[in-house]
């Protein structure tokens, strides 16, 4: 029944416009149109590109995308580093109306060519670097998009050209005035992504402008950044849009500093050359950090903020983070959830806390962050919480602004994402009794030994604690008297020594004796291009043991 608020308060064009990104860069664009948006060089000198360049390219892109007959829900591809074309495809594409897909720059031809042909890709934006494999990809799939060759002077190779033409060129083809459109609904999609398939084909998740908007916004809140922040692309834009930063920037007339490579060394140049305040990554961006020769590392002008994902740190990365100068923030999230959707929030009287307890504080993936509805630990078959006794295994679940639309033309996979309306992560967790998340493993990789669970998790992180050990990675191998029995791969630091023996040694002192590993091999361990370990590659490795 209509009530007085109801009657003739409708929304219209006054009161009502669909939350897109896009006007943040607009926003940003008038109020600092000089401010610093882009810097990019060092091998070919040092370019910049102010707010007012930077929108004004953005419009060019949509406008050349629409001239070449690009129009809503069109997906326009790009195999791009972390360059400036990448920050104007997150605009320039969705101004155009079209949906923008970043594809990772490692993957091979085949995932590439199945990514093409599944988003039905009508624009392909590619850097020189990785022409080779894109040509390949080209040629096994049914996709025929206009090609668009991009050259960073940064890039130190001599890649093919395989594209009707040049970015630049491309870019003149459009023009800066524009008049690009806002989304017709918040709903609409705004990216696609592709999940990593690694049993089975890679799975589309569709972002869309009204998540995109909040996340972007929550990033700065979670982040602490004031005004003008300086980010470092070390975290890849192809990775979940990178986690939504190419966008939160513009919230605040922020600084991106792009970076082609995750090396030490440009990375410490460019903090210091830029007052850096800012920057994201996975712990092997970490490792870099902190395994880099004398020569390559600089004091650092100031603190800067880490953010990181995936596994939790141990203590000691967590100290010598701390002692090097960088402020380390956990946060955790999937790509359904555009990035980071919970974070460690960290309390102020856990300072005073010993070493220990601190890192145990840090080593939980924390609180929904302030635009999720709702993070929780639940039960797989009755659907209903677990306990919060920090100790009872349930499924890690979502609901909110936040989660994707769905995986693109596959209603069989979303609806069993989707069941019981939450987002199923399939990360399994416990729920400590002040609110705050801990995985405990992926649903996957739990080892179960005598019908016992063993989380792979709990044993990674007994060894982590071990003064030689620099990445480890343990996973399930078959066993006829157990089922299943741990099997660790490990790296060691540069210079350490250990024995299969003495970590296997250290575990007992540090785990129940069914939980300790039987087998350990010492081997560089596989992992993604966000730093994420291949455990699948790993079971496979460990069933030759």
């Amino acid at each position: 029944m209509a009530t007085p608020y109801d009657a003739g308060l409708d929304r219209n064009p006054a009161n009502f416009q669909p939350l897109t990104p896009l006007s943040f860069l607009n926003r940003a664009a008038s109020v600092f149109p000089e401010q610093t948006a882009i810097v990019h060089g060092g091998r070919s000198g040092t370019r910049s590109w102010t707010y007012r360049e930077f929108f004004a390219r953005t419009k060019k892109l949509a406008s050349a995308l629409a001239r070449r007959g690009i129009k809503r829900d069109d997906t326009v591809s790009v195999v791009l580093a972390n360059t400036p074309a990448m920050l104007e495809a997150h605009y320039g594409v969705a101004m155009a109306g079209a949906v923008l897909n970043t594809i990772n720059t490692r993957l091979d031809a085949a995932v590439i060519a199945f990514t093409l042909d599944h988003g039905e890709a009508k624009a392909l934006i590619v850097d020189r670097e990785f022409s080779k494999v894109v040509k390949e990809a080209l040629a096994l799939c049914k996709a025929k998009p206009l090609v668009i060759d991009y050259d960073d002077p940064e890039y130190e190779g001599a890649g093919e050209r395989i594209g009707a033409l040049e970015y630049e060129d491309f870019l003149h083809e459009g023009d800066p005035d524009f008049s690009w459109a806002m989304p017709a609904d918040e709903w609409d999609a705004i990216t696609l992504n592709y999940t990593s398939g690694t049993t089975g084909d890679p799975k589309g998740v569709v972002y869309h402008h009204r998540g995109a908007y909040l996340l972007a916004l929550a990033n700065v809140i979670t982040c602490g950044m004031g005004k003008h922040p300086v980010y470092l692309w070390t975290l890849p834009m192809f990775h979940c849009n990178g986690w939504c930063f190419p966008w939160t920037l513009s919230v605040v007339a922020g600084t991106h500093v792009c970076l082609r490579a995750v090396r030490a060394a440009p990375i410490y140049d460019a903090i210091v050359t830029h007052k850096v305040t800012h920057l994201c990554g996975a712990p092997i961006v970490m490792s870099t950090l902190l395994n880099a020769a004398a020569h390559e590392k600089k004091p650092l002008p100031h603190s800067v903020e880490f953010v990181t994902a995936a596994a939790p740190p141990p203590e000691a990365v967590l100290a010598a983070m701390k002692a090097a100068g960088f402020n380390v923030t956990h946060v955790y999230g999937l790509t359904e959830t555009y990035g980071p959707a919970s974070v460690n929030d960290w309390h102020r009287e856990w300072d005073a806390l010993p070493a220990s307890e601190q890192a145990a504080k840090k080593a939980r993936q924390g609180v929904a962050y302030p635009v999720l509805e709702a993070l929780d630990v639940r039960d797989l078959e009755t659907m209903q919480p677990v306990p919060r006794d920090g100790q009872t295994l349930g499924e890690v679940m979502f609901r909110g602004n936040v989660v994707m639309k769905g995986y693109l033309k596959n209603a069989s996979a979303s609806e069993r994402a989707f069941a019981g309306g939450w987002f199923h992560s399939g990360d399994l967790g416990v729920m400590h009794p002040d609110g705050y998340i801990q995985l405990k493993d992926r649903s996957k990789d739990i080892i179960i030994s005598g019908g016992e669970n063993i989380s792979s998790i709990e044993v990674e992180e007994a060894l982590y604690k071990h003064p030689a050990v620099q990445a480890v990675a343990v996973v399930a191998k078959p066993d006829e008297k157990w089922g299943e029995t741990p099997c660790a791969f490990v790296e060691l630091k540069p210079g350490a020594s250990a024995t299969a023996e003495d970590l296997i040694a250290w575990c007992r002192q540090n785990l129940a004796g069914y939980k300790c590993p039987r087998h350990v091999v010492f081997a560089e361990i596989p992992k993604t291009s966000t730093g994420k370990l291949q455990k699948f590659k790993l079971r496979e490795a460990a069933k030759a043991v």
